[in-house]
């Protein structure tokens, strides 16, 4: 009697540590398949997001040269109309992501700053110089310097940069919806995203 308890309890104990090396695999193998499709689905975030928009720029240049003390001066002046086309873009391939399978968590580790790009096309008008004062290479430079620092400023302001992080946002949530309808987990620098508005809310403080 005690042989068939003892061969009963052996039995037992084999078909339950079957089982459970057999639902240990099951669930390994189901969340390294939800790892890999998490990761791939990554790869389909990371691309360049390009915003485009155009402004224009009216300056006014003049210079003036002193001669035989104040007395004299040479002066220079030009009206320069700038059209210029603006792009803002964010790599995300530059998008620093973490995915830890052990904790089923997504972590963002840093988001790249968006890049300024400004392709001006230049027109000079009323463009007058004395002799002794004429138009020089570095007074093109500074034209086109001041004219690119007001341009910068215009789209620092503008809705342009706004549309901008928003495509980017949007880019971020679908990194949330993700790890969402999988049950992972997503964080940025330790702190958890637990909704879409965390995100946003996230977002605009990245941005800023």
């Amino acid at each position: 009697m005690k042989k068939i308890l003892m061969g009963a309890l052996i039995a037992l104990t084999s078909i339950l540590i079957y089982k459970s090396c057999t639902d240990y695999s099951q669930d390994k193998a189901v969340l390294s398949e939800s790892s890999l499709l998490i990761q791939q689905e990554l790869k389909n975030v990371s691309k360049l997001i390009v915003t485009e928009g155009h402004f224009s720029e009216v300056y006014n240049y003049a210079d003036s040269k002193e001669l035989f003390g104040s007395l004299v001066t040479a002066d220079k002046k030009a009206l320069v109309v700038a059209n210029a086309q603006a792009i803002i873009s964010y790599d995300l391939a530059q998008l620093e992501i973490e995915v830890i399978e052990a904790q089923k968590t997504i972590r963002i580790l840093s988001i790249p700053e968006p890049e300024i790009t400004i392709h001006p096309d230049f027109e000079y008008y009323d463009v007058t110089a004395d002799y002794f004062n004429p138009f020089k290479a570095e007074d093109y430079n500074a034209i086109k310097e001041n004219v690119n620092e007001s341009l910068r400023k215009k789209i620092e302001a503008s809705s342009l940069k706004s549309n901008a992080e928003n495509r980017l946002l949007s880019e971020l949530s679908r990194i949330y919806v993700l790890s969402n309808s999988m049950g992972w987990k997503l964080t940025y620098q330790e702190k958890p995203i637990a909704s879409t508005n965390e995100l946003l809310d996230l977002g605009k403080t990245l941005v800023d």
